[in-house]
Formats: structure tokens, C-alpha cells, sequence
């Protein structure tokens, strides 16, 4: 019987429980009020989009442990990628644009040795440059499982775009072209099916994800999501809902005046929030 001593945190992790005063960090609460972004090492804010690293280094710590794998169904720039080899997680990253995926490579491979967990310095980091949607890019991902000898993923993480606040690109695959947050919301719950069955029994999902206003209306991408998410695969339930602070945006950057009176003139409140759903 395994004794109690040996017990970890979150049952999956590599953090002994019995040492849980030691990780003060470590988030519990359902609300994270977070600093600016790290921009250590290979972190940086210039990709329009990206998430701030300390999310994926919250979530990783507390869902993973060292040597499992990762995957990040919308790559970016990189910042799980880089989070992920930093702490010693092997990561598999899907890009849909050629040039991103080229950047967040690099970023992960030269990554700072110093601010690498050892010693799990000889993790895999491997791009797939591909529709996360597409069957395509699942098998890409199961043959680069079975290169490493490995037959599941131990995390899945995704930070979508939210709907057309952003636009990536003029594809038609890219969601930020979806018609609507219906089909927004849709074409992501292809994207969950396409990878959730190779995701370990009892192990983690995690979206990030923001709300939206279109002609003066709160459009709810994140409740959309997650009703999207427990529609279309049932081995899934719903861990947590974390709200999540939002600071230093660039639309809003110097212009909280500006914001602040439209906000009164409208009759709305700012977006100060994201939320990360955790199942």
C-alpha cells in the first residue's frame, strides 16, 4: 500500500504533498492575480496572442510531472513549449502557420540550460505545423508518441484565439475567421475530439480563453467553450473554472482614461479578465 508520505500534489504530480508549505507560489485559489509577464530566458510578449508563461508553469507543476508529455494544440509563439522544457516536461506543439511555428521552435531550443530543470535537459520539444482539427495532425502526433516510445498524452493545454478579436491569418482553418462564436465554438469541439482519446485516463485538460463584446452585447466564448467541451466528450468533467486578471493589454495600454469614459458612456464594463477551464 502506498503510504501516505509519498502522496503528491494533485495525485499526478512530482511535488510531494508532505512538502506542500514549501510551494508557496503555487496557486490554490480560483481567482490569480498575476504581475506582469515573465520574460525570462526565451519568454517574450512581442507574438500578439501569446498567454503569459507563469499559466502554463502554474498548471504544468500542479497537472504534470517531470518526463511527461505535453501538448499544446495552439503553439504560438512558443511559451508552453518553452514553460514545458524548462520544467522538464517533453512537449508537442501544433502551429498552423508556417513562420509561427519556425519562431517558436527556435525559441524552445535555445532556451537557457541554467533555467532548465534538471535533470530532464534531453526532453523532446517537436513542432507540427498542421490544422489541430485535422486527422492529419493527430496521426503526426501519435507517430511522434511512438518515436518517443510513449502511447498517450499526460496534458493537454489549449489557448485558442479568442473568435476574431485577433486575426492570425486569412485561412479558412484559422478559427479567428469563424463566421460566428457558433461556429467558433464548433470548430473548437473539433479540435478537442480530435485529441482528447489520446489523453491519459484521470490526467488534465486545460483551456484559456476570453469573453468578447460584439454591437454592445457580452458574447461568452469561455462558458461557450466549456459547454462545447462537456457536449462532445463525455470522459471529460469539469475541475475548475479560474478567473484570471488581465494587465498590460495593448489595446488598453496608456489608455485606461480612455477606456475608463467609454465604459461610462456605454454602459459596459473593460475586460479585465480571462478565464482558464480546467477539466
Amino acid at each position: 500500500m502506498r503510504n501516505s508520505s509519498d502522496r503528491t500534489i494533485g495525485g499526478v504530480s512530482d511535488l510531494p504533498l508532505a512538502r506542500w508549505r514549501e510551494y508557496e507560489d503555487l496557486l490554490t485559489d480560483s481567482l490569480w492575480i498575476l504581475g506582469d509577464r515573465d520574460n525570462s530566458g526565451q519568454h517574450n510578449g512581442a507574438y500578439h496572442g501569446n498567454f503569459v508563461p507563469q499559466i502554463p508553469n502554474q498548471l504544468m507543476r500542479r497537472c504534470t510531472a517531470a518526463g511527461d508529455v505535453v501538448l499544446d494544440a495552439f503553439l504560438g509563439s512558443g511559451t508552453t513549449m518553452i514553460e514545458a522544457r524548462r520544467l522538464g516536461r517533453n512537449c508537442i506543439g501544433v502551429e498552423l502557420l508556417p513562420e509561427v511555428a519556425k519562431t517558436a521552435k527556435s525559441a524552445a531550443a535555445l532556451q537557457p540550460v541554467e533555467l532548465i530543470k534538471p535533470p530532464h535537459s534531453d526532453v523532446f520539444a517537436e513542432t507540427i505545423v498542421g490544422d489541430s482539427a485535422d486527422e492529419k495532425t493527430r496521426r503526426k502526433t501519435e507517430e511522434i508518441l511512438a518515436a518517443h516510445r510513449r502511447k498517450h498524452l499526460d496534458f493537454i493545454i489549449m489557448h485558442p484565439p479568442y473568435h476574431d478579436i485577433i486575426k492570425f491569418s486569412d485561412r479558412a482553418e484559422d478559427l479567428s475567421n469563424a463566421e460566428s462564436a457558433d461556429e467558433f465554438a464548433r470548430r473548437f469541439g473539433d479540435v478537442v475530439a480530435n485529441f482528447s482519446p489520446m489523453l491519459r485516463a484521470r490526467r488534465y485538460l486545460a483551456v484559456v480563453i476570453g469573453d468578447k463584446y460584439a454591437e454592445s452585447e457580452w458574447v461568452p466564448l469561455g462558458f461557450r467553450l466549456m459547454e462545447e467541451i462537456l457536449r462532445r466528450d463525455k470522459t471529460l468533467s469539469l475541475k475548475s473554472i479560474i478567473v484570471k486578471n488581465m494587465i498590460n493589454n495593448r489595446a488598453k495600454r496608456n489608455k485606461e482614461n480612455l477606456w475608463r469614459y467609454r465604459a461610462l458612456a456605454g454602459g459596459f464594463y473593460v475586460f479585465r479578465h480571462e478565464y482558464i477551464l480546467l477539466f
